[in-house]
């Protein structure tokens, strides 16, 4: 441990934490990732696709909304990941990518409510 000024230097510490930390691409996909949960609207669908597999139509009357700016919406959530769709006849049905989304809505509702 280095003393300097009233500043120290733990290099035990920065050389674990260096070790540790992720490539920087890794760090920006993360960042861009949590960035898709910045948006009230797509946070809106993603929370009524918790409840339910749900379709273009349904999640617009739901959220008041256009269904262009759903579909939207679902393009980015489905490039990142986060939704899944298929497709019945004509119509195609959105749900959660998986489980890891789930738990990040959760999660994330309850560290607000604490």
């Amino acid at each position: 441990m280095e003393k300097n000024s009233f500043l120290y230097l733990d290099k035990a510490t920065i050389d674990k934490v260096d070790e540790t930390m992720p490539p920087e691409e890794e760090l920006q996909d993360l960042a861009d990732f949590f960035r898709i949960f910045g948006d009230a609207t797509r946070l809106k669908i993603l929370n009524a696709l918790l409840c339910a597999e749900m379709c273009v139509l349904d999640i617009a009357r739901l959220l008041g909304m256009s269904q262009s700016s759903i579909s939207h919406q679902l393009r980015i959530l489905k490039q990142m990941g986060l939704v899944r769709n298929r497709r019945e006849g004509k119509t195609i049905f959105y749900a959660l990518a998986d489980s890891h989304i789930v738990t990040i809505l959760s999660q994330g509702l309850d560290h607000i409510e604490e």
